[in-house]
């Protein structure tokens, strides 16, 4: 086979799977993960039950798809973030910033990396080692931040013994109020009269206040 021809080829192929992941996330979106069926998702992206199966073995399998998507995305957030700030703690601000916004402008990916851990033990190998890369990656940012913060002077030596432990306090503590502001608006059913953006700026205040010099 041409190399052209090849190249071409690979392109269509990765086009379809994208747009098969693309139909997924709306019906996914307008009927629940449970309720969509792998019918649902073909006549979506217009293309025959059996195309669909050449690509995914199962409606897990695009999940699992979908959730690297997210992956990919929040770790895109917290890259463009640490270019906004010079200093350490300014770009761990920036990145607490941009994950609370991740969970607004996405929130169905944000659920998506929340039940990610577990459901990639089930994923093929090489699509949980891509997971398993960019979640590093993540963290990586994190760290890096934290580490350029003790070197500038801006965080404080005395409370980070360990950059990596900061790093998830940091991320768990905040990622923990977001799921505390859903689960209060998804009961109270009254969004616009739950303080959580008041809540989330006060999270993020609280924690850089606990690691600045």
């Amino acid at each position: 086979m041409s190399e052209p021809l090849k190249t071409r080829r690979e392109k269509e192929k990765q086009a379809r799977y994208d747009a098969i992941l693309d139909a997924a996330e709306l019906a996914f979106s307008e009927k629940g993960y449970e309720r969509t069926s792998m019918d649902d998702i073909a006549r979506t992206a217009a293309l025959s039950r059996a195309l669909l199966y050449v690509y995914f073995r199962d409606k897990a399998a695009i999940q699992h798809g979908i959730m690297l998507r997210a992956g990919h995305s929040l770790c895109r957030r917290f890259r463009e973030a640490r270019e906004t700030a010079d200093t350490g703690l300014a770009q761990i601000r920036a990145m607490g910033v941009a994950y609370y916004q991740f969970y607004r402008d996405q929130p169905d990916y944000f659920s998506a990396l929340t039940t990610a851990s577990t459901a990639m033990a089930a994923a093929d190998d090489e699509l949980a080692n891509e997971m398993l890369c960019c979640k590093a990656e993540t963290m990586d940012l994190m760290v890096s931040a934290i580490r350029l913060g003790l070197e500038d002077g801006t965080m404080n030596r005395d409370r980070i013994q360990e950059p990596v432990e900061t790093a998830l306090y940091l991320r768990g503590a905040l990622h923990g109020v977001i799921m505390l502001c859903q689960s209060e608006m998804d009961e109270s059913g009254q969004e616009e009269n739950f303080p959580a953006e008041s809540l989330i700026r006060h999270t993020m205040e609280m924690l850089t206040s606990s690691i600045a010099s």
